[in-house]
């Protein structure tokens, strides 16, 4: 994935980590750089971005109503066994 703006950076990783990475982009035909740029983003993506949650999505429509719930339906038997 490239960007149009890269920021030139200096990290300070172990040897065993960094032989690890270049062990693995070599296999893989790609740039030792590309991959460690991957797994910064990925890191983002998991780690620090907000997370939905179930509070904050918006309700979706998932078709009509099959059968109306009575007063003695149970909703949690229903998903259970349904």
């Amino acid at each position: 994935m490239y960007f149009n703006c890269m920021k030139t950076i200096t990290i300070n990783v172990s040897e065993p980590v960094y032989r690890a990475y270049r062990q693995y982009a070599t296999r893989s035909d790609r740039n030792t750089s590309e991959l460690i740029r991957e797994a910064m983003e990925a890191y983002r993506d998991r780690l620090m971005r907000p997370r939905q949650t179930i509070r904050n999505m918006p309700p979706i429509s998932l078709g009509k109503v099959l059968r109306p719930m009575g007063p003695d339906d149970d909703l949690l038997e229903e998903m259970d066994h349904g």
